[in-house]
This record gives C-alpha cells, sequence and structure tokens, in this order.
C-alpha cells in the first residue's frame, strides 16, 4: 500500500513559525514533524510515499530528498500557484497513488495509531480512524456505529484524524481543483461507503504553537 501525506497547507493558525518554514518541517523531539511520519510508515512496512507541496514547497523535497535516508520513497505532488486543499490535492496525486486503497495522514497531527493495522482494502470506498473529541473540537465531526459504519449523524461523535485509508473511487465525480475532502466523505457516508474506526491511543493536531510545543515537551519525556 502507498501513503500520502497531506503537506501542502499555510498553516495559518502557527503563524509566525510557519512565515518561514513549512509546517510540516516545524522540529519536534529533534526532528521535522513530517519526519516522525517517514519513520512511522516505514516501520508499518509503508515504503512509497507521495508528499503534496504549497507553501514554501520547495523546502519539503530539499529537505526530505526522494526519501532514502529514513528507507522510503518519496515523489512530490506540487501545487501551484493555488493550493488544492485536502480533496484537491489528493486529487491531483491520483495519479501518482495508482489504483488500489492508499493511506493518508494529514502532515499536522501526530499519532502513535499502528499504521500496518488499517485495512489495506476497505469494504467501502473509505476507512476512516475516530478519536476522542479534543478540547478545542468537543463537537466532533462523524458518529461511529455499531457495525463500523459512520454517519454524519448519530452518536457518539467523535473526530476524524486525519489518517484514513481512501479507494480512488471515492473521487469518482470530482473534477480538477480546489475543494475539501468533507463533502466528498459525507456523500460516500449517505451511501454507507464509509467504514472507520475508534482509535484510543496518542493522536495530536498540531494546529497552534502551543500544541507544538506541548507535544514537543511529552516526546522528549517520553
Amino acid at each position: 500500500m502507498k501513503a500520502m501525506i497531506l503537506a501542502a497547507g499555510r498553516g495559518e493558525r502557527m503563524r509566525p513559525l510557519t512565515d518561514y518554514t513549512p509546517k510540516p518541517l516545524l522540529p519536534v523531539a529533534g526532528k521535522p514533524l513530517i519526519v516522525h511520519h517517514l519513520e512511522a510508515l516505514r516501520a508499518a512496512g509503508i515504503h512509497e510515499l507521495v508528499i503534496n507541496t504549497g507553501h514554501l514547497g520547495e523546502q519539503l523535497p530539499a529537505a526530505l530528498g526522494d526519501g532514502q535516508a529514513w528507507g522510503v520513497h518519496i515523489v512530490y505532488s506540487p501545487e501551484s500557484p493555488e493550493v488544492l486543499e485536502t480533496g484537491g490535492g489528493i486529487f491531483q496525486a491520483l495519479p501518482l497513488l495508482g489504483s488500489d486503497p492508499f493511506l493518508v495522514i494529514n502532515g499536522d497531527v501526530w499519532s502513535d495509531c499502528p499504521f500496518a493495522c488499517l485495512p489495506t482494502a476497505p469494504t467501502g470506498l473509505a476507512h476512516l480512524v475516530l478519536v476522542n473529541n479534543p478540547p478545542h473540537h468537543p463537537e466532533g465531526d462523524f458518529a461511529l456505529m455499531a457495525d463500523g459504519q459512520v454517519r454524519v449523524l448519530g452518536q457518539p461523535q467523535l473526530t476524524y484524524s486525519g489518517i484514513s485509508v481512501l479507494r480512488p473511487e471515492l473521487f469518482g465525480d470530482c473534477a480538477p481543483g480546489r475543494f475539501p475532502l468533507g463533502p466528498v466523505l459525507r456523500r460516500a457516508m449517505a451511501a454507507g461507503r464509509v467504514s472507520g474506526e475508534h482509535y484510543g491511543g496518542s493522536w495530536r493536531d498540531i494546529g497552534t504553537p502551543q500544541r507544538l510545543a506541548e507535544l514537543d515537551c511529552v516526546l522528549r519525556l517520553g
């Protein structure tokens, strides 16, 4: 299975740290945040990676190269002049990802989720990893039903972790351009074609300088 790391965003909430450095390259416990992803993917046996780039995007290939230093192979999907958001960025990269299901990870999260345990062939169009609602997002995103299906409505509401396994067919009705992933997933949920799981381990959304500093402290102590 291939994986895509979403790394094109501007990181407005992380300013001024992201004025000169892309958010995935910000240091956490002595190495860039995105390197934690590379190491976790390699440990899970996933070696073929796609990374989309946007804001200060030239810095990512300059820092990571082809990934050989971390035992992976990276190809890049540049987005210019306009960043395509999550859905548009994945859609543009589909030719690089191939015809099989692929793992997607937001570049601005951190988790010890065991990627090797995720389904390589979800029964529907998508399989989402959901987590407990963090203090900054108490309302959650989606409901995980008893049958393993993910719905927009229902209880309990959980937060989408930014980690998922997607089939290329999820984007069958999409067109090139800028669009978010959320509405694409909701359409698939309405058709009963999105499964999920509740991950109770460590997960953090690195959306602000404070949360970045907190993760840095936790990983250095741990």
